[in-house]
């Protein structure tokens, strides 16, 4: 039997993920099951095991691909020298979790069956880990270029305004996912105007 080579490994990986994506998307995270995935990707069910050994993998894979997306959005704009306030990475950051169609009603789920369930909770303290990373470099650079909005240095601003950043971010989730009147460009038009801009 041919050996199958890293690239094709890792593009197979890619294709599951993405197909977990979009049944995460269309039935939520409780309600979706291993089957719906394996349906959704038309592989078979062993090929799909051959990389992830269930559906909360399938789930910490999922988010560190969203993630990843958002991260190299926010490093590209740093590098460009276009370094976004914190409002305006907050911003970035919800943009793109509503441009990947991400239904916030599963993050929702998500968070309540977390509450409970220790291993889900692993899976999403992982997560809020790369959120806050990310959230992290981007607020260091910009206190970096800004020091007149970090009185008492770069690392107190960091410490301080992140995890109230990252609290924000799951109010505008559970707002869009709940609120059916929500406006979330005003919201986020808010958010960019209250931090330091």
């Amino acid at each position: 039997m041919p050996k199958v080579s890293e690239g094709h490994r890792q593009a197979r990986r890619e294709e599951i993920i993405a197909a977990a994506i979009r049944a995460f998307r269309a039935k939520g995270f409780a309600r979706a099951s291993m089957a719906d995935i394996i349906a959704e990707s038309g592989l078979s069910a062993g090929a799909i095991y051959g990389h992830f050994s269930g559906k909360r993998e399938l789930l910490a894979a999922c988010a560190a691909e969203l993630l990843s997306r958002r991260r190299g959005e926010l490093d590209l704009a740093i590098e460009r020298g276009e370094v976004p306030a914190p409002g305006e990475a907050l911003a970035m950051l919800m943009d793109g979790i509503v441009r990947d169609g991400l239904d916030p009603r599963a993050l929702v789920q998500v968070w309540a069956e977390a509450s409970l369930d220790p291993e889900l909770r692993a899976t999403v303290n992982e997560a809020l880990r790369m959120i806050r990373g990310v959230l992290e470099r981007a607020l260091r650079a910009w206190f970096t270029a800004h020091p007149e909005h970090a009185p008492h240095g770069v690392d107190e601003a960091v410490r301080s305004l992140l995890p109230v950043l990252v609290g924000l971010g799951p109010g505008f989730i559970l707002q869009r996912a709940l609120v059916d009147d929500f406006d979330e460009q005003a919201y986020l038009a808010c958010v960019r105007d209250l931090l330091p801009h």
